[in-house]
């Protein structure tokens, strides 16, 4: 524990010392960062080099992310996807962020592996390939082949991948900790929730049998597809540190020179690849939530195959038609629509002005809904709407946020096979079958039954809650309990008034008695100088003694302000 803590504030102090090398000196000076940083290594807003200071304030958090190593760089492409916390500048900016981490040696992946499975690699595989396929921050990937033929990836995670997370989370969770004002002040409100789900999510990624379960979900929700194709993986050589999936083989979506060489039509499979997300969404509520090209390939039979299931995203039912709802309401010109149904949408529908939340979906609606197809873009709406979730701080599903970002990587995929691609042309029949299903007979019993059974519950409780209540009222022990928050600042700065206005007095008193000083009668043993009595000299040098310590204190208070 001692050791923990003693290397929790040694790298506390580098990332404040990160922070302020890159211009963030008032993040460390301005929470209690400042107490684990010498006078001698703070340095000024001025004082760093140069080329820093020409990027931008966004650049430069990037910069200090990347410094900071791979929990932060993962931190930051999880915050990337939430455009409801972070403005859009910082989130263009966490999307140029890469894990670029070399691989470990084989012989600790071949090691790992054998400690997993309880015996030998030999027992296991017939083949195993030296060179991984792929490397990243938590593990990397080797083919293989088992002892049955059957070619198949094994991800493997790095040796010391748990402890390093569980040390950066603990750093993490300090960080927040400490600076938790401050970035309130910046608009961030929930800066410890936002820690806690991200330590969930890096919870789940270093367990590999979450992956394989989604993985088999998907598989059984598409057993019935010819189009579309899920790896197989392997539960019974899988572990929470390894995962053996059935190797497929195939090009990247994008590489149009080998579709055309197969004879396949790209225009067919990108239509086929956005038919299939859409289901996924829209019938499903369970999406692959990172469709980018190395992660979707294409047999030579015009087969699509996704892989990397480590980043799954799910809506519930009343979230997916709500979701519906905001483009169907889009489509229909209808402002009042969309923002009902982004109320539906978010966790917490609080807006304090609707009118001027109904004003900017109908400018939103304006620029978008009217244009031509050709001139429409996925990229710039999803821009457009998380602008606006931002500035009425809506706090939506992250999925949300997910799905925008996969509809642009798929336009931007759609664009490179199919000339005349629009997203929107999708979206509006999944849109409709979505409203369908929503006012089906079946969905309105369901909600009916759903709302009766609530209504019963309520009243087979109410009349002890209020016996309960009424009770309490009796006996005198009902209490009402009224927490304020916000006044901290106010109380400080009342405090240093009072204790001004206390000095400035007793300053005022001394000058008022050195000034009566002067009319007194002295005996002659009383020294003078200068004419003046001693007694008025003393009193005069505590009056300004008094005043130089208030002057200090207003300036040292109007640098703080700055």
């Amino acid at each position: 524990m001692f050791k923990n803590t003693i290397s929790n504030l040694t790298r506390i102090r580098q990332v404040a010392e990160v922070l302020i090398r890159y211009g963030f000196e008032d993040v460390v000076t301005s929470t209690a960062l400042r107490r684990l940083v010498s006078q001698s290594r703070r340095r000024s807003w001025q004082e760093g080099e140069q080329a820093v200071f020409e990027t931008t304030r966004w650049e430069r958090i990037r910069m200090i992310i990347e410094e900071l190593g791979p929990t932060f760089i993962k931190l930051a492409q999880a915050l990337s996807n939430r455009a409801d916390l972070l403005p859009q500048p910082l989130i263009d900016e966490f999307e140029k962020l890469q894990s670029n981490v070399p691989p470990f040696p084989v012989a600790q992946a071949r090691r790992i592996i054998e400690q997993e499975l309880g015996r030998p690699l030999e027992e296991v595989f017939s083949e195993f390939e030296e060179v991984p396929l792929g490397s990243a921050s938590i593990g990397q990937v080797h083919g293989a082949r088992l002892l049955t033929g059957e070619k198949v990836v094994v991800k493997v995670q790095r040796p010391d991948v748990q402890e390093k997370v569980r040390t950066d989370l603990s750093l993490l969770h300090e960080l927040v900790r400490l600076t938790a004002p401050f970035l309130r002040r910046q608009g961030l409100s929930n800066p410890q929730d936002i820690v806690d789900a991200f330590e969930r999510s890096m919870t789940k990624e270093l367990d590999y049998t979450s992956e394989a379960r989604s993985m088999e979900q998907f598989r059984k929700l598409y057993e019935d597809y010819e189009s579309f194709y899920i790896p197989r993986p392997y539960r019974e050589l899988s572990t929470n540190r390894i995962l053996v999936i059935e190797y497929v083989s195939g090009c990247k979506i994008t590489d149009k020179p080998q579709l055309l060489e197969w004879g396949l039509s790209p225009e067919k499979v990108a239509e086929t690849g956005m038919d299939i997300y859409l289901t996924q969404i829209f019938e499903f509520g369970a999406f692959h939530a990172d469709p980018h090209p190395g992660n979707v390939l294409v047999r030579p039979d015009g087969t699509l195959v996704l892989i990397d299931f480590g980043m799954v995203g799910r809506l519930s039912k009343q979230q997916k038609y709500a979701f519906a709802g905001v483009f169907i309401g889009m489509a229909r010109q209808d402002a009042r629509s969309m923002a009902l149904n982004f109320r539906r949408l978010a966790l917490t529908s609080e807006i304090p002005d609707m009118r001027a939340f109904e004003a900017d979906l109908s400018q939103l609606i304006e620029d978008f809904a009217l244009l031509d197809v050709k001139e429409m873009s996925m990229s710039d709406l999803a821009d457009a709407l998380q602008n606006i979730i931002y500035r009425y701080k809506l706090q939506v599903p992250g999925s949300v946020f997910l799905i925008l970002r996969a509809l642009v990587i798929l336009e931007g995929i759609g664009k490179v096979l199919h000339p005349r691609f629009n997203t929107f042309e999708f979206v509006r029949p999944y849109g409709a079958r979505i409203i369908g299903e929503q006012y089906s007979r079946e969905n309105i019993q369901n909600e009916a039954l759903y709302t009766g059974t609530q209504l019963l519950a309520l009243l087979q409780t109410l009349p002890s809650d209020v016996r309960q209540i009424m009770r309490k009222i009796s006996r005198g022990d009902l209490r009402v309990r009224v927490e304020l928050s916000g006044y901290q600042l106010l109380l400080r700065k009342a405090d240093q008034l009072v204790s001004r206005s206390i000095l400035a007095a007793v300053a005022v008193a001394v000058i008022v008695f050195a000034g009566l000083s002067l009319l007194g009668r002295y005996p002659a043993t009383m020294p003078f100088y200068r004419g003046l009595p001693v007694v008025t000299w003393y009193s005069l040098g505590l009056a300004a003694f008094l005043l130089l310590i208030l002057f200090i204190l207003g300036t040292k208070n109007e640098r703080r302000r700055e």
